[in-house]
């Protein structure tokens, strides 16, 4: 499938923007303001980059800790991101939540929760509702290798299977839950796109991250999912370029090995699809983006600054029970 230089090049930007944007969060973290841990996607960003170019305004995304690129891929509003981290009333979740717990139903992102695995089940029952009301949206859920791990995950594999929802599950795998790798976690002989096929849910392995691939093949999975009713799973291999948590880099905590963070550093989707833009297009144009989208950061960040917290009388406002 030959994609259009114009497609090609809103791809690279949203990219670039979403990595930019969580390289200024890292820059900004030990300034104190931002008063809520924050799990970035660095590395990461071409997954829902690829998948979410491929949604409509109506389709809905969940994601859990790490939501970032998540939420702003879907088309999240940048000074409400921002916003939230520095916890002020004009924040997407109105400062309440912060990083881990982003929420904003204009874009249809409806829940980012931090539980390992929450968020799952959550989907597949946005996903039931939807049945009942006879949409065709489609329910994106983004979770982690380590949420495989949870017993919400099969279940919700069995349930969405059984009564043919339309949902996307999409595993992030980049083979650390916090600092334990996949193979002290798991079985070997373990299989994640398996384990869905055993609950009658088709499944399939993308070995890296590459951008123009998982969007052109996810395209085709979303368009047969609202098509046929029927549940998928993708399963990405990809990998997180700082620590767990927070912005520093974590080489010297020797969980990941040097040749492993610098083979994947190698990799990253930001610098390949750089060169390949470059192709069509020349570096003042691309000076040109990275000044626009710095603008957009600078404007995001004084907004936030500039904002006013909640008042008390919020806390409880939007308790459920």
């Amino acid at each position: 499938m030959k994609i259009k230089n114009k497609v090609l090049l809103n791809l690279f930007y949203k990219l670039m923007r979403i990595r930019n944007i969580e390289l200024e969060v890292s820059k900004r973290y030990h300034e104190q303001k931002m008063r809520c841990p924050v799990h970035l996607s660095l590395g990461q960003e071409s997954v829902p980059v690829a998948i979410c170019e491929n949604l409509k305004s109506e389709d809905e995304v969940v994601s859990a800790h790490r939501a970032h690129a998540h939420y702003l891929a879907k088309g999240g509003d940048l000074k409400k991101f921002i916003s939230e981290l520095y916890g002020k009333i004009t924040g997407c979740a109105k400062g309440l939540g912060g990083s881990m717990h982003l929420i904003d139903t204009k874009v249809n992102f409806n829940a980012a929760v931090p539980i390992v695995g929450s968020t799952i089940p959550i989907g597949v029952g946005k996903a039931w509702a939807n049945k009942l009301k006879k949409n065709n949206r489609v329910v994106i859920i983004f979770f982690g290798d380590g949420a495989t791990e949870e017993g919400t995950f099969l279940e919700s594999l069995d349930f969405s299977s059984l009564h043919n929802l339309k949902v996307l599950f999409v595993c992030e795998n980049n083979s650390y839950s916090v600092y334990s790798h996949l193979y002290k976690r798991q079985s070997k002989k373990r299989s994640i796109t398996n384990i869905a096929k055993a609950c009658g849910v088709d499944a399939l392995k993308f070995n890296n991250h590459d951008l123009i691939n998982i969007f052109i093949k996810t395209k085709n999975i979303i368009n047969q999912i609202k098509k046929k009713s029927r549940p998928f799973l993708i399963e990405i291999k990809t990998f997180r370029q700082v620590e767990h948590c927070g912005p520093s880099e974590d080489d010297n905590l020797n969980y990941r090995s040097k040749s492993e963070i610098n083979f994947w550093k190698k990799n990253c989707q930001v610098e390949i699809y750089k060169k390949k833009i470059l192709k069509i297009i020349n570096k003042d144009k691309l000076l040109f983006f990275e000044k626009k989208i710095q603008k957009e950061i600078n404007n995001a960040f004084y907004y936030a600054e500039k904002s006013k917290f909640p008042d008390k009388k919020e806390f409880n406002k939007y308790t459920y029970a």
